[in-house]
């Protein structure tokens, strides 16, 4: 049995039409590997459907080839967190947050601070998009994550890596891409004051 791909249509145009990571396709992959253990498809359809899922481009492509299964909470297809500086700045953390497969932070002119400190991520990588623009992008992780920043421009602002290489089991990859435009992007592990608070409240969220 072959899935096809539904037509597009304007009411995906808001998520379904949104370009796939590589951990959405990842995602789909295992739902899919589970499904066929479970017996809910035969190992024909399994492989149809595996190959439509690695060469799928947009989450409307990869919806349909889940759609007759059970959604499980580690597998579900979430869009991109999108934050926005805008005039007066946007943030996400310290505290607990679910943490997408794909961030896509603009600094504007209020700048932008991503906090993963306190999040449980259960994906084996995170992209990051992050544009200074004209106030930065700040991003924080926990130690023992790694980084990769081989796909960032630096543009004028530049980009500051002030995060260790040691990775932990376990932990997502951070692959930062983007642009430093005017303010730059900086991303490190806590500092002091917010070490100071991650002590002071270890069962904050």
């Amino acid at each position: 049995m072959t899935v096809q791909p539904p037509e597009p249509s304007p009411r995906l145009a808001s998520s379904g039409e949104l370009r796939a990571s590589h951990d959405d396709r990842e995602a789909v992959v295992e739902q899919l590997r589970d499904a066929a253990a479970e017996g809910r498809i035969d190992l024909d359809e399994l492989d149809s459907r595996l190959e439509q899922a690695l060469t799928s481009k947009t989450y409307a492509e990869l919806a349909v080839l889940t759609a007759d299964l059970p959604r499980l909470n580690s597998s579900e297809i979430r869009p991109p967190l999108v934050l926005k500086g805008g005039m007066y700045g946007a943030s996400r953390g310290p505290g607990r947050w679910e943490v997408p497969g794909h961030v896509i932070a603009r600094g504007g002119v209020g700048g932008v601070k991503i906090d993963f400190t306190r999040v449980e991520c259960r994906l084996k990588e995170v992209a990051v998009e992050a544009y200074g623009e004209a106030a930065g992008v700040t991003i924080v992780v926990p130690d023992g994550w790694a980084v990769d920043t081989s796909g960032m421009d630096p543009g004028v602002g530049g980009l500051t890596d002030k995060t260790t290489p040691d990775r932990l089991p376990g932990t997502p990859l951070i692959r930062l891409t983007g642009s430093g435009g005017m303010a730059g992007v900086v991303i490190r592990h806590p500092n002091r004051r917010e070490r100071r608070k991650l002590d002071s409240n270890p069962a904050q969220g």
